[in-house]
């Protein structure tokens, strides 16, 4: 395979997972505005710095507000990690890339980038975010079911699904750390009712809420939260599920082309950081400082796969 075509699988289904991501952080900002007592627009402060764009967010707006914050990670065509910029970045790739998917997944990517130009032509009214968050979550996840349900498992659909996985375990490790540091407005509210809400708003924005409480039946606690989100390998969005699945694509491409590259090892290291771990070692370590050499390592891996692969 040319590796500009590997780049644009890859890159498709990176975007796609990151509108997604976005669309997930809106609907826990929503929810967690709503827990305020106070000032409920500084909850979007943490949504930014979540979705890493509080500094382009900065340099286009003087203050932060709920309708400022909501156009711009939805709509502003600026910021490239808006669901509008990252939708069309991913239908670009995918017609990049056209005759290495299947029909169906072809038509599903071009019918989320057909709807998302309808429905973020113009600023969206509050009454009507729900469903179009809603919206986003069913489109994207029915672009990943006609892919997953009619694609070939050769090197394409390992390309795709390690994107996928990337792009899903950096947004995984960014949610966990910023709500450990910046959510709570004092340390006071920790195990109050006002923090219950606040992570109970964090595993929803993962989906994670109800298998949340199937595995743990416990009330929310972070050192539970944070040991589902990072090491439960059954997690679909765990950090551990994600490298499980990144090792298994890596090693077919590696099979498919007879050789291993520093990527391979560079996965099989943050695997295993993770595997066979304790949570309370972790906190020992520092959650954030666990976290952000996570980040570190998983940019890597993807700069690495890109020098690998010859993604140019």
């Amino acid at each position: 395979m040319l590796g500009r075509t590997a780049n644009g699988l890859f890159w498709m289904f990176r975007y796609i997972e990151r509108a997604e991501n976005i669309a997930r952080l809106v609907d826990a900002g929503l929810r967690m505005s709503l827990t305020r007592s106070g000032d409920a627009d500084d909850e979007w402060t943490s949504v930014l710095c979540s979705a890493g764009v509080a500094d382009g967010y900065k340099a286009r707006h003087e203050a932060v507000t709920e309708a400022h914050a909501v156009d711009f990670l939805l709509r502003d065509t600026e910021n490239p990690s808006s669901v509008m910029s990252v939708v069309q970045s991913a239908r670009d790739n995918a017609r990049m890339v056209r005759t290495a998917l299947t029909r169906e997944a072809w038509e599903a990517t071009n019918e989320l980038w057909m709807d998302m130009k309808s429905m973020l032509a113009k600023p969206v009214r509050g009454e009507n975010l729900p469903d179009l968050l809603g919206a986003i979550k069913r489109q994207t996840a029915l672009i990943r079911g006609a892919f997953h349900g009619t694609m070939l498992r050769n090197e394409i659909f390992d390309f795709a699904r390690v994107g996928t996985f990337i792009e899903r375990a950096d947004n995984t490790a960014r949610i966990l750390d910023v709500k450990y540091y910046v959510l709570l407005p004092s340390v006071s509210y920790v195990g109050s009712s006002l923090d219950n809400v606040q992570w109970e708003s964090i595993l929803r924005s993962v989906s994670a809420h109800r298998s949340y409480r199937w595995v743990y039946e416990a009330e929310y606690q972070p050192t539970n939260i944070a040991d589902y989100l990072i090491l439960n390998a059954r997690m679909p969005r765990s950090l551990a599920y994600c490298y499980r699945k990144i090792g298994d694509s890596l090693e077919s491409l590696a099979r498919d082309y007879g050789e291993s590259h520093m990527a391979h090892l560079t996965a099989t290291k943050t695997l295993a950081r993770l595997e066979g771990r304790d949570i309370a070692d972790i906190f020992d370590e520092g959650l954030h400082e666990f976290l952000v050499g996570f980040i570190i390592q998983n940019n890597k891996l993807g700069s690495e796969i890109a020098e690998a692969y010859r993604f140019y």
